[in-house]
């Protein structure tokens, strides 16, 4: 082969090399999850997870909420298939630490607290929590988000007596 032929491949594969760092995907900073009513509910809404320092701010907006306070938590399987998001599996709990409240020191990572509906049926919260994170054992990244039709009472195992599921999303990294 050629020295000139050998020139061209060295500098292809540098200039390639280049780009190639250059096009390197940043850590994630933000997800979304679209929630969707289960069957024979109404709620519907949007919940975003921004990384901050301190933790991860979240804020959820819902419509269409039965008035009064909703469990609120992440679940272990993005999947909302089911027609009472049965498929979402049970709470999201990579460390084995009992059901409690958000501000529990020992809690279960997808344990969110209670979401309160007005009389209008609109629900708002936004918060900061220092268990989620988009990497590691603790990523909340394709897991499922569920409003629940009752309060959680935040101490009941394994799940705080929340009730059936009224609202289903997957949480997936946003386009920024």
């Amino acid at each position: 082969m050629s020295r000139r032929f050998w020139y061209a491949t060295i500098l292809f594969t540098i200039a390639f090399a280049i780009a190639l760092a250059s096009c390197k995907k940043a850590g994630v900073t933000k997800a979304e999850a679209v929630m969707n009513p289960t069957q024979g509910n109404t709620a519907i809404g949007t919940v975003t997870f921004t990384m901050e320092e301190g933790g991860m701010r979240v804020v959820a907006h819902f419509e269409g909420v039965p008035n009064g306070d909703h469990g609120f938590h992440i679940h272990e399987t993005g999947d909302c298939s089911a027609p009472d998001a049965s498929s979402a599996g049970g709470h999201f709990n990579p460390t084995s630490m009992p059901h409690a409240g958000p501000d529990a020191a020992q809690r279960h990572v997808g344990d969110l607290g209670n979401i309160s509906a007005d009389s209008t049926g609109m629900a708002h919260k936004e918060f900061v929590d220092s268990q989620l994170t988009f990497e590691g054992a603790n990523s909340i990244l394709g897991k499922g988000l569920i409003l629940h039709a009752n309060p959680d009472d935040l101490t009941s195992q394994p799940t705080g007596n929340a009730g059936g599921r009224i609202s289903c999303g997957v949480i997936e990294a946003a386009k920024e």
